[in-house]
């Protein structure tokens, strides 16, 4: 019973795996083939990644799409982590309930909703739409996402490390700085880079939020695909994939590291006292 338990759940594994990275896969093989037939295999080649390095239009898109995207988490990760701290050590207070469901209505309201109200919002306070606005939107919807991230640390959080601090002379914003920060940096980095994810997949909000002077990367991609599909965006989504997936495998091995540095310390602390 339970090998063929184990069976169903290693073909259940396989499959659901297969279907999520096969595509992926398929799509960084061909991005190294020769043939400019997406469909056809006609050899090893790299050129399609020398053709996209000199297609202007797609580099703008993607210096555009860094800047929005590392702007927009940066500033996303300031307020998620701000808006986290007053909804889990904030207690109760008037309107918690209404800042509650603020911070969190974006995971739920549609893209098509979030992109139209704010482009109503940018027309109506008289702002031109640019870089400026897409970093503002994309903000907008991916700060719950941190917010979310953060809260869950700080609920698990052990205050008596700040209670201590406090007694030992240090103030509100230095104990934060030096105890619950280091502690719950983690969880900030991990929101940072969600947003960050977040902001390079985006084509909904961005297009509602874009104007003339700026095209994101993911709203080029979309132009060029209903064209046809061409070798120089495989190679372009092979890239992509492989910087969120060094970041992610970068921020996994600091954290880990920091988690082995922190349960050093406190064991040494305990062989000292």
């Amino acid at each position: 019973m339970n090998r063929r338990f184990s069976w169903f759940n290693a073909t259940s594994l396989t499959l659901g795996f297969a279907f999520l990275y096969l595509p992926i896969l398929i799509l960084v093989i061909y991005s190294f083939n020769e043939s400019k037939l997406v469909t056809v295999w006609a050899g090893f080649s790299t050129k399609w990644y020398g053709e996209l390095f000199r297609n202007q239009a797609f580099m703008d898109a993607a210096i555009v799409t860094l800047k929005v995207a590392v702007v927009s988490s940066t500033l996303a990760t300031i307020l998620g982590t701000m808006a986290a701290y007053v909804l889990v050590r904030g207690g109760r207070f008037m309107g918690r309930t209404l800042f509650s469901g603020m911070i969190y209505a974006p995971l739920v309201v549609p893209d098509v909703i979030t992109g139209l109200s704010l482009l109503l919002l940018f027309i109506s306070i008289g702002l031109d739409r640019g870089v400026g606005t897409i970093v503002l939107a994309h903000a907008t919807f991916s700060m719950c996402y941190v917010s979310v991230v953060v809260s869950s640390r700080l609920v698990s959080f052990d205050r008596s490390l700040e209670e201590a601090a406090l007694d030992l002379g240090c103030t509100p914003w230095d104990a934060f700085r030096s105890v619950t920060l280091p502690i719950i940096a983690p969880a900030v980095i991990a929101g940072w880079l969600l947003a960050f994810t977040l902001s390079l997949d985006d084509l909904v909000i961005a297009s509602f939020a874009s104007g003339p002077s700026a095209t994101t990367l993911p709203m080029k991609i979309f132009s060029a695909v209903r064209l046809g599909v061409s070798p120089e965006i495989n190679a372009l989504s092979t890239i992509l994939i492989s910087i969120v997936t060094v970041g992610v495998v970068t921020s996994s091995l600091l954290t880990k590291r920091a988690s082995v540095r922190r349960q050093q310390q406190e064991r040494a602390a305990i062989a000292e006292g």
